[in-house]
């Protein structure tokens, strides 16, 4: 169920996912000598922005978010601007301005790293594993002519139901049913090389990201405090291998701090999806996506792709759950502040990616941020 990965290292073109201990090998084939290096993400990284380097010495405090990841105003999706209120078209215009920032930092930040020659240019450059994972996560409207890359833990449930609602599935976003993530949903992965290829290319394409440690916190929170079937796929196996005399747990009692070691010990391109990193998942150099849009204002940028790919005007993004605790500032810097500095550190090149690409700060964990 867990076997131990060796840490082989990356072909040269997939995403960052090996411990930074992991050492390069070179593995002889029918095609010539292919250089395995453990960590690629590290030579990137070095490149576009010098963050690992913060991480080996610690200059976490120093990395403060621009104000890039708002939270989304509850502007109305088809009724912004009208009625004449100064106040709403001055948030309008400020909201349009912001994403315009954020998309120009994420598209420069994405071409610095996609343009390394061992990074791929399509999906058909990637290697089996990787292509499948990506094809697999990209769901398809051939009505609306677009692809949506899902990411877990991304309001990916909620898109789901609006595909459903496009493609006649569902009445409406609103119908109280447990969602099956599977049915009544076309995946890309399912069709020909050709039609694949056509898609990818004349498609509009769009994925949502998050924080990286906002996004592992909820998925930690969610699958080991909530799910059972994860509590007995994965809890039990982590407790036992991450705890002295952990044997005899169900579980449902994993601390956040044995759910780190385990991803640390995890290559990435194997994990679960719901921690997996978004880079691994969605592949944004061998898919160039048309928008990339933020949990932090998801409202706002979920209207904005549902009028980019004109969606009758019934169709809305769905409210919040009632059930649903989302994981707010003051419990993400809980959880940070409470766990060994050493595993953060430890764990961080393994997302460096999320947080590079996606423009998110680094985590602060320094003594002074935790004592407030």
């Amino acid at each position: 169920m867990f076997p131990r990965p060796a840490f082989p290292g990356e072909v040269r073109r997939a995403a960052a996912s090996g411990r930074s201990r992991s050492r390069p090998r070179v593995v002889g084939g029918g095609g010539g000598t292919v250089l395995l290096p453990s960590m690629l993400m590290f030579g990137v990284i070095l490149a576009s922005s010098g963050l690992l380097l913060m991480i080996e010495k610690g200059i976490l405090a120093e990395v403060k978010p621009p104000p890039l990841h708002p939270a989304a105003g509850e502007l109305s999706r088809r009724g912004i601007g009208v009625g004449g209120a100064g106040g709403e078209e001055e948030e309008e215009a400020g909201g349009e301005l912001e994403r315009e920032v954020l998309r120009d930092i994420r598209n420069r930040t994405i071409r610095a790293v996609c343009g390394q020659r061992a990074m791929p240019r399509s999906v058909w450059e990637l290697p089996a594993g990787q292509r499948r994972t990506v094809l697999r996560h990209l769901l398809v409207s051939d009505k609306y002519r677009f692809l949506y890359c899902y990411v877990p833990k991304v309001a990916c449930s909620n898109w789901k139901r609006i595909l459903k609602v496009l493609d006649g599935a569902l009445e409406s976003v609103d119908v109280k049913l447990k969602m099956d993530h599977k049915s009544d949903l076309v995946f890309l992965g399912d069709m020909k090389p050709d039609e694949i290829s056509y898609r990818l290319k004349n498609y509009y394409k769009f994925v949502f990201v998050r924080n990286p440690m906002e996004r592992l916190l909820s998925a930690y929170r969610n699958k080991f405090g909530e799910i059972k079937e994860y509590q007995q796929k994965y809890g039990v196996e982590i407790v036992r291998r991450y705890r002295k005399n952990g044997g005899n747990s169900a579980g449902d009692d994993v601390t956040f701090s044995e759910f780190l070691r385990y991803l640390l010990d995890e290559e990435a391109e194997r994990m679960n999806e719901h921690w997996m990193p978004i880079y691994n998942l969605c592949q944004p150099c061998a898919v160039r996506y048309d928008f990339i849009g933020s949990y932090e204002r998801l409202n706002a940028d979920a209207n904005y792709v549902l009028e980019r790919v004109r969606s009758p005007s019934f169709v809305r993004f769905p409210e919040r759950q009632s059930w649903y605790k989302p994981v707010t500032a003051e419990t993400l810097h809980y959880y940070l502040c409470n766990t060994q500095r050493r595993l953060i550190k430890e764990l961080l090149p393994k997302y460096i990616l999320d947080f590079s690409l996606f423009a998110y700060p680094l985590p602060n964990i320094t003594s002074e941020f935790c004592r407030q």
